[in-house]
């Protein structure tokens, strides 16, 4: 159901988006759900730079807090900022007329995005964005053109430009024909540089997959104590079978 995929973060047509997921070139996310800090790190910017506008609805900050390990007066004093309750859903306080009325949408739930979309596109998408004064937000992305949401991470990233570069032939005024790269010049700094901002988004991307599918992380402890089990159970195996073989020779 690709209409349904289509709606990260501000959707426009479908087909804008199906263009684009074919034809990019993705940059690739490590992602691991081993390592906690990033979760953490993750759910942490999640909170303070998404939570605003997009709903997490089929996630509890308890959850939360059980899985990532942190305590729940952490959370209470680091990720509650409306009067939450530990066992409360992660709801925007936007509400949906108004998100409707400023944006042309309202903003899609993100629980399971990262399910929907590959980790390496979430991650190129949230590091493409620049400066558009043509759009309404002011905004552009490389990856998803005329995307209706803003840079809500530009504070940390800073102010970039994409290079552009010429195209053989001329246009019908006569000029030669510019197009927008998905190369980037960072214009004014944010508060991260380019390395610490990767690894922050990588963070953020790191906690979308693990809030797009909690129970792995119970899975991959499972799986753990089930593989230590089947080579415990070839060894008694083993001599048992060198056990009833041994009066045959």
């Amino acid at each position: 159901m690709r209409a349904v995929v289509a709606i990260l973060f501000f959707v426009v047509a479908p087909s804008a988006w199906t263009a684009a997921l074919e034809d990019a070139q993705l940059d690739k996310v490590y992602v691991n759900l081993s390592d906690r800090g990033s979760l953490q790190r993750g759910a942490r910017l999640f909170v303070n730079y998404c939570l605003s506008c997009h709903s997490a609805a089929y996630m509890r900050y308890n959850r939360l807090s059980t899985d990532l390990g942190i305590s729940e007066d952490v959370v209470e004093e680091s990720l509650l900022f409306a009067g939450e309750k530990m066992g409360d859903l992660m709801i925007t306080t936007m509400p949906k007329d108004a998100a409707k009325k400023w944006f042309g949408i309202v903003p899609p739930d993100l629980t399971v995005i990262a399910r929907a979309h590959k980790p390496d596109w979430i991650y190129t998408y949230l590091r493409s964005f620049y400066l558009d004064e043509s759009t309404p937000s002011g905004w552009n992305n490389t990856l998803f053109p005329n995307v209706a949401m803003p840079h809500v991470l530009f504070e940390l990233q800073g102010v970039q430009l994409p290079k552009k570069h010429t195209e053989g032939g001329s246009s019908e005024e006569g000029h030669e024909q510019t197009s927008v790269s998905d190369q980037f010049e960072l214009v004014k700094a944010g508060t991260l540089t380019p390395a610490e901002f990767d690894v922050a988004v990588r963070d953020l991307v790191n906690y979308m997959v693990y809030m797009a599918e909690p129970a792995k992380l119970v899975r991959y402890n499972i799986g753990v104590f089930v593989i230590l089990f089947l080579i415990v159970l070839t060894v008694l195996f083993y001599f048992l079978k060198k056990e009833y073989w041994k009066d045959v020779h």
